[in-house]
């Protein structure tokens, strides 16, 4: 049997390690990418420091409708293959906080530059400014038709075109249609990882405030999911790491029009009972002080007036030995746990992962190949799998890539 010819579609993580080892498996491998350049997504991974992986990594920090489909490949090429694979490579990492990996250098560009270089040293063909039109299966496999009139042949193909988040850096929904076109379903794509939008009054006053507490994503009745950590107020809503966490569910509620709801801790280990004590004491220290100075000190002074409105207690200049003990209470309330509804997230320019992808029902979790299609292959993004903040989606396209390269390379 002659040499196997992968052509794969995307140039991204996973596309670019299930081109390496489909060609270290002795394939003919030709990339195709949209853009100038391959790679642009990992250069703005972990704040352009590249979080290569993280080391206590398995289906819990994953979702989709399956999430166990993601098993099989995270066996296989495990973090610790990650490092391994990267080590070759000649690039060193270190292991940080929340078991996160990074490199050494702290560049993420230096990551693209090692796989870059295999890539040559495998004698990958990379075409960059190509955009696929078409995936046709023939007797020999496949034609694959690009916009500017070019077809190109191969035996096995791999589509690694990543979701709808960041556009501007690679991702824009294409592969969707392609795997489509070829009788693929795909689960509504939502951003993930994306700042949540909120209706509240004093927004621009808060903007760029930063707070270390807790969010809770809530139905209205129960808690979906809580999150903790640094939050941070902006003119549009709220950011920081325990947002973007929970940005998922919101995301998916949102698209089917479910009441969604964000209830902010601004005060971790507080019981509702010691705030109302902490105020009550404030009062009675500062009887003769306008209220909105007399909390100077307890929180940050530019969520005076907005939590005094939350909490429908006018005029914010009354005295503290004014304040009533329904009022206290009302106060007290929104600091331990201050609900808001949630209209809407960032944009998919601002989101770093896409939710939804091709139906995993429709793809062997082994092989990454299509069950409906023989000799189609995915990775990444494009599938219905995605992680939690910290490492975990570039670990999936890591394992998920080199499953995809492996098997295609088997033919």
């Amino acid at each position: 049997m002659g040499t196997t010819s992968v052509l794969i579609i995307g140039g991204g993580a996973s596309g670019m390690i299930a081109a390496i080892v489909a060609a270290r498996h002795n394939a003919e491998v030709t990339v195709l990418e949209r853009l100038d350049r391959a790679g642009r997504k990992i250069l703005a991974t972990g704040n352009g420091r590249c979080n290569l992986t993280n080391m206590h990594c398995d289906v819990s920090h994953y979702h989709g409708r399956s999430p166990a489909f993601a098993a099989s490949a995270l066996d296989h090429f495990k973090p610790t293959d990650t490092l391994a694979f990267f080590d070759d490579l000649g690039l060193l990492c270190r292991e940080e906080d929340g078991r996160r990996v990074f490199p050494i250098s702290g560049q993420a560009s230096a990551v693209l530059d090692v796989l870059r270089f295999e890539l040559d040293r495998c004698r990958v063909r990379m075409v960059c400014g190509s955009r696929v039109k078409r995936i046709e299966p023939d007797r020999n496999g496949f034609s694959v038709q690009t916009q500017d009139g070019t077809t190109l042949s191969g035996n096995r193909v791999i589509i690694a075109t990543g979701g709808k988040a960041a556009p501007n850096l690679g991702s824009n929904g294409s592969g969707y249609h392609l795997a489509e076109e070829l009788g693929h379903h795909c689960v509504e794509p939502v951003p993930s990882l994306v700042q949540l939008n909120l209706p509240l009054p004093f927004l621009k006053q808060m903007d760029g405030v930063k707070v270390n507490g807790s969010v809770s994503l809530n139905d209205g009745e129960r808690d979906l999911r809580t999150e903790q950590g640094e939050l941070l107020f902006t003119s549009y809503g709220i950011s920081g790491i325990p947002v973007l966490q929970v940005s998922r569910i919101a995301s998916e509620r949102l698209s089917v029009g479910e009441p969604t709801f964000l209830d902010i801790q601004l005060f971790q280990g507080l019981s509702f009972e010691k705030i109302v004590s902490i105020i009550e004491k404030r009062m009675l220290d500062r009887p003769d002080l306008a209220l909105d100075a007399g909390l100077i000190g307890f929180f940050h002074k530019r969520l005076i007036i907005p939590i005094l409105h939350a909490a429908e207690i006018r005029p914010p200049r009354k005295l503290c030995k004014e304040l009533t003990v329904e009022e206290l209470n009302r106060l007290a309330l929104i600091l331990h746990r201050w609900r808001v509804p949630v209209i809407g997230t960032q944009s998919w320019m601002r989101a770093q992962v896409t939710a939804g992808g091709i139906d995993t029902a429709e793809i062997n979790p082994e092989a990454m190949e299509s069950i409906l299609v023989p000799g189609l292959h995915f990775a990444g993004e494009i599938i219905d799998i995605d992680g939690d903040s910290g490492g975990y989606n570039l670990q999936w396209a890591w394992s998920s890539g080199y499953a995809a390269g492996l098997h295609a390379a088997r033919r």
